[in-house]
C-alpha cells in the first residue's frame, strides 16, 4: 500500500470505524453479546469490501484511467449486491444477531459513503500535473514578435 492509499482510507475508514463500535454498543444493552458480535463482524465486512473496492479503483484510475468512471459505478452497484448477499445468507444465523448485522451493514456503509465523499471534497486534486517534464525548460511559449 502506497503512502496516498492510507491517506485516502483512513478519513473513510476511522468514521465508520466509530459508527461500527458506536453500533457495537447500541446491539450489546439491546441484543446481549450476540448482537455486539454481529455488529463488529457487520462491521469488518463493510471496512473490508469498500476498503478493498477503494484500492482496487485506485489501481484502474492508474492504470487504466479511461475506464474509471465505468469502473466506479459497477464497483459501487458490486459492492451493495455483495452486502446483500451476506445479509441474506446470514439472516438465519445462530452465530450472532442477524438483525443487528443488517442494521449495522446499512448503517456502516451509509458511513462510508458519506465519509468516502467528505474526503473526496476536501482532497486537493491538481488539474495540471505539476510536475509535467514533457515541456522543455528553456523553450519560450508565445510570440516571438
Amino acid at each position: 500500500m502506497q503512502s496516498n492509499d492510507a491517506r485516502t482510507l483512513l478519513p473513510i475508514a476511522l468514521p465508520t470505524v466509530a459508527v461500527g463500535v458506536i453500533a457495537a454498543v447500541v446491539s450489546a444493552v439491546v441484543a446481549g453479546g450476540k448482537g455486539a458480535l454481529g455488529a463488529v463482524v457487520a462491521t469488518a465486512v463493510v471496512c473490508l469490501f469498500m476498503g478493498l473496492g477503494i484500492l482496487g479503483l485506485q489501481f484502474t484510475a492508474k492504470h487504466f484511467p479511461q475506464l474509471f468512471q465505468a469502473a466506479g459505478l459497477l464497483l459501487y452497484v458490486v459492492q451493495l449486491l455483495v452486502l446483500f448477499v451476506f445479509v441474506a445468507v446470514f439472516k438465519d444465523t445462530t452465530l450472532f444477531n442477524p438483525r443487528a448485522f443488517a442494521i449495522t451493514i446499512i448503517v456502516t456503509t451509509v458511513a462510508w459513503v458519506i465519509s468516502q465523499a467528505r474526503a473526496h471534497m476536501k482532497a486537493k486534486i491538481f488539474y495540471v500535473d505539476p510536475d509535467s517534464s514533457d515541456t522543455p525548460k528553456n523553450e519560450n511559449s508565445g510570440s516571438s514578435s
